[in-house]
């Protein structure tokens, strides 16, 4: 049986008595020396970066890394807990820019990349011991006594074997992949960092008009609230049940959603109406010539349920 807790049980005393008798008789580091001769299980922790303050959820994360670990532990694991510090990337400079009150590679140049590089590696531990305190508080055993720094020449070293016997092993290609880019920063960005930045805007959509293939003056009113997808655009969609309509304004005949209508200005004449179904293979010309010469497979009309009237 098991002692009832009481309702006015206190946990934080006990977890801080706890914690307290690890620390007092070493427990994570006898933890490795009674299994000296055992099986490892080497953990090497995804490092955080500590320059930025510790947060609520970088709690749940320690809490998770620390679960394989303990339990590689209980069953008889040698488990050397290695911790680690990410010294580079964007979190890193952005911050230094704040301090330096600059902004962008071109004000970074003239600041000198040296100094600013020097800069950097010395605000890289700006929160270390609040990032300790946090750690060991939620009993976390990591050794954060010798950690790897991905800014240290031993580090980046071993990236550059790993990367060559990679490369001895014919597993490098070179490929093409589309990634977000900062001008400002004058680099890609990764999902995290774009997200580090993420915010809710409103962006102006923007009307374009893709000449019709052998229909002199005849164009596709296309809307669109991605423009920066034009230069790489193969396809138009419409929707095979929403109602189209072909009108007159100057000389310009334009086939577009009937419900758009309004976005055009008076002074316009109904010539046809169809269904989207209608339009399905109709060819266009392109409005960059990035991809003339995928012409044959390209630049046509297609019918997709995605389509809507109120979202470009």
């Amino acid at each position: 049986m098991f002692k009832k807790v009481e309702p006015t049980m206190n946990f934080v005393p006990i977890e801080e008595k706890i914690l307290d008798f690890w620390n007092e008789k070493n427990i994570f580091e006898k933890s490795l020396r009674i299994r000296e001769n055992a099986q490892n299980y080497v953990f090497y922790e995804g490092p955080p970066t500590a320059n930025g303050r510790p947060h609520a959820g970088h709690v749940m994360t320690r809490v998770v890394k620390d679960l394989i670990p303990r339990y590689k532990t209980m069953i008889g694991y040698k488990v050397d807990r290695k911790a680690g510090w990410d010294t580079h990337g964007l979190p890193v400079e952005l911050e230094v820019e704040k301090q330096l009150g600059i902004s962008g590679k071109p004000q970074i140049e003239r600041y000198g990349v040296q100094q600013f590089i020097k800069k950097c590696k010395g605000s890289v531990f700006t929160y270390e011991q609040e990032w300790r305190k946090m750690s060991e508080r939620v009993g976390f055993w990591i050794d954060m006594d010798d950690p790897y720094v991905t800014y240290h020449n031993d580090y980046i070293e071993s990236v550059w074997w790993a990367l060559k016997k990679i490369w001895e092993k014919g597993l490098l290609y070179e490929g093409h992949k589309v990634v977000p880019y900062c001008p400002r920063c004058g680099t890609s960005l990764s999902s995290h960092e774009v997200a580090q930045g993420y915010e809710e805007v409103e962006d102006p959509s923007v009307f374009v008009k893709f000449p019709i293939e052998g229909q002199e003056d005849t164009y596709f009113l296309v809307w669109t609230t991605t423009p920066w997808t034009l230069p790489s655009n193969v396809a138009l969609a419409v929707k095979d049940n929403y109602t189209y309509v072909k009108v007159k304004q100057g000389n310009d005949k334009l086939i577009m959603a009937e419900e758009r209508l309004k976005v055009i200005e008076e002074g316009y004449e109904v010539l046809e109406k169809y269904q989207g179904i209608d339009l399905k293979g109709m060819k266009y010309n392109p409005v960059f010539p990035f991809f003339q010469h995928e012409n044959e497979k390209a630049f046509y009309v297609i019918t997709a349920d995605f389509v809507t009237l109120d979202e470009g």
